[in-house]
């Protein structure tokens, strides 16, 4: 897989402790992290005139260590992403490189606070977020390594993982945390 590629899936779970219990027994604990990210658009290619959004450019402050990501999600017919191109890039000073975007004419969409506790299991980063305004939330990115890779195999793979851990029902979001705190009534949920 290339290095520029994303294989995640975001979901709300019915019951989360299991999979905590699951993970503080199975996984490797990694960090917990309170993160603050900051979405940008361009005012001359509006991200959100796409439904879904499948653009996003995030500045991130994790707890004093800073980053600059742009996403670039692939759709289905019906709106739904296995993966997404991502660019990432460490940065010095935040504060700057907001300067520097809202000189480009970029515009501020949202920020997004979240606190994220983050475990190693087999191939995935599961992350367990706890999003001001929004609620609880786990994301799985697989980690693997290998060419032919099938993000719809993977995902799957992550989906089945969350109900065998005892989560219950399972509800993916593909729209993302930045658009579901500035759009909430077009909030969809899948049930998988």
């Amino acid at each position: 897989m290339p290095q520029d590629i994303e294989i995640e899936i975001q979901v709300n779970v019915e019951k989360i402790e299991p999979l905590l219990g699951f993970l503080a027994e199975n996984g490797e604990f990694v960090s917990e992290k309170r993160q603050i990210d900051e979405y940008f658009t361009p005012y001359h290619r509006d991200f959100l005139a796409v439904r879904p959004a499948v653009e996003w450019l995030r500045l991130r402050n994790s707890q004093g260590n800073f980053s600059l990501t742009y996403k670039n999600w692939h759709v289905d017919e019906q709106g739904k992403s296995q993966y997404c191109d991502e660019y990432e890039t460490k940065l010095d000073d935040l504060e700057q490189m907001r300067k520097i975007l809202i000189a480009l004419n970029l515009k501020s969409l949202a920020v997004v606070d979240k606190t994220r506790r983050t475990y190693l299991y087999q191939d995935y980063e599961v992350a367990v977020d706890k999003v001001a305004n929004l609620g609880d939330f786990v994301e799985i990115e697989w980690k693997g390594k290998g060419r032919d890779i099938e993000p719809k195999k993977i995902t799957d793979a992550m989906v089945k993982f969350l109900k065998d851990s005892g989560c219950g029902e399972v509800k993916r979001n593909y729209q993302g945390y930045p658009f579901l705190l500035m759009f909430p009534d077009e909030a969809k949920y899948e049930i998988l």
